[in-house]
Formats: structure tokens, sequence, C-alpha cells
């Protein structure tokens, strides 16, 4: 007899398991998969390159985002995350890859400065403890030499001024987006801002468009999921998050300072602050 499912969390990672192996792309379970991933550097993936993506510039640019404390959710290479830290920002990156930690490391202008980038699941390391308690000890990964220390739940819990996300929540299957918004509720401050880039559905877009149910079925994600602007709008308001922008990302020449590619989305919502 197999009674155990108690919580939230267990049925989550039920439903993680309902996935092939191969597809698992969102809990530290599948941090070997991105290490492989980001093994050869010289690879022509166009955000190896070592640029912010366009929106994000644009943003603090046109005063819709000012610095204060930041968390990156997926920050691989470090890219982005080294951006905001020159921006004034105090910034946190996570990611679940050992390899893409080092290399975001190693990016630094001054080894220790600037950003702190932590190893393992986001889900569990903003959580300050209580995924931990609810028994999501396996998805918590890897909170090795460079990463968050045990108690990384309660350094990364917020609040903070600014989440953003450049291409993590396209690899998460449908359950998770229960995950995604708690994390924002407890994390995002009262006024802060929660910005985003991923896939977008329709022509000239990139990823999947299958309804979520037939995902399951099929048991996997075809490589990252594509949304409708209105998805993205109805997904986050749950969260009442109130839109500033959403567009889709500007291509970018390969020669210019800032990423960007029109198969992505780029959206800026804001939390209201409190009264």
């Amino acid at each position: 007899m197999h009674r155990n499912m108690r919580t939230t969390n267990d049925v989550l990672t039920l439903l993680d398991d309902l996935f092939a192996p191969e597809a698992h792309r969102w809990t530290a379970d599948a941090a070997s998969w991105w290490d492989g991933f980001y093994e050869d550097r010289t690879k022509p993936v166009p955000f190896f390159a070592d640029k912010p993506d366009e929106n994000l510039v644009s943003y603090v640019d046109r005063g819709l985002v000012a610095p204060g404390r930041a968390l990156e959710l997926g920050c691989g290479p470090g890219r982005n995350a080294h951006a905001l830290a020159s921006l004034g920002f105090d910034v946190d990156a996570i990611d679940l890859s050992p390899a893409a930690i080092a290399w975001a490391e190693e990016r630094a202008e001054v080894p220790g400065a600037g950003a702190r980038f932590h190893c393992g699941d986001a889900f569990v390391l903003t959580s300050g403890g209580a995924d931990r308690a609810s028994g999501a000890d396996r998805a918590s990964g890897v909170d090795g030499a460079r990463g968050a220390s045990s108690a990384g739940g309660a350094e990364l819990a917020g609040p903070y001024d600014l989440i953003y996300d450049s291409g993590c929540f396209h690899h998460l299957p449908p359950h998770r987006r229960i995950s995604y918004l708690a994390l924002l509720d407890r994390c995002l401050a009262p006024g802060g801002h929660f910005a985003l880039t991923c896939f977008a559905a329709g022509e000239g877009g990139m990823g999947s468009e299958l309804p979520d149910a037939e995902l399951y079925r099929q048991r996997s994600l075809g490589g990252g999921l594509a949304y409708t602007s209105e998805e993205l709008r109805d997904i986050f308001s749950v969260s009442g998050l109130t839109e500033v922008e959403l567009r889709r990302m500007r291509d970018e020449a390969p020669g210019s300072p800032v990423f960007g590619e029109s198969f992505l989305w780029t959206a800026l919502f804001r939390r209201e602050a409190r009264q």
C-alpha cells in the first residue's frame, strides 16, 4: 500500500512523474540534462552570447523598472543577472545546472562581486523551507559549493522588487504553473515588477501549441510550451498582476549589444502596492 498523498506538493510531484524522463527539464532531477546542454560553450546558441535581453535593458532605460532587489529564475550563464548588477540591482540568480552556474561565475568581472548565483530548484530555494518540510527534498537539487546553503529558502524568499525570467517558464509543465504563481505570490514585493520572455504561439513563434491535456497523454512538452498573449494575461492576472507591456521581442543583429529573437514574447507586469 502506498497511501502517502498528503500535500499539494505530493500531487505536483506525482504529476511530474507522468512525463517521460527525457522530457523532464524543471526540477533538480534535470540538472544533468542542462549540464549537457551547456557543456559545449561554442555551440551556435544565440543566448550563449554574453549580452542581456533587449526588453530588459529597455525597461530600465525607459524608467519602467528602477534598480532594487532582483531575482532571476533560470539564469543560465548569467548574461541578464550580470547586466542587472551592472545597472545597480542587488541580484540573486538561480539555475538547476551546476555547469551554467560555473559559467556565470566565470563571467563575473570581479570574482565574488556582483550577482549572487544559487544552484538548485527555484521553487525550493525560495520556499523558506516549506517545500522541504512537505517532502520536496528530491527536487531541492544541488545546493552545492557554488549554490545556496541549506538555509537558501529563507535567504531567497524575498521580497524582490523585480523577478525576471528569460526562458524558464516555457519549460514548465502545466501543473507547475501552480508552483510558479505561488513563487511570485511569496517573493514579489508590493509595487514590484515581474518580467518574462517565453515562446510565442502563432506565426513566427516557437514551441508546442498542443492543449495542456494532450501534453500528459504524450508525456512530453515538445521542447517547450508556446503561449498566446491572452493566455499569459489570464495566467498572471490570477496573481493580481497588472500588465505594463506585452509584445514580441525585437530581432537584434549578431553585432548588437543586446539579445533579441522575435519568436519570443516579452512581458512586464506590476504588482499593486498595498494601500
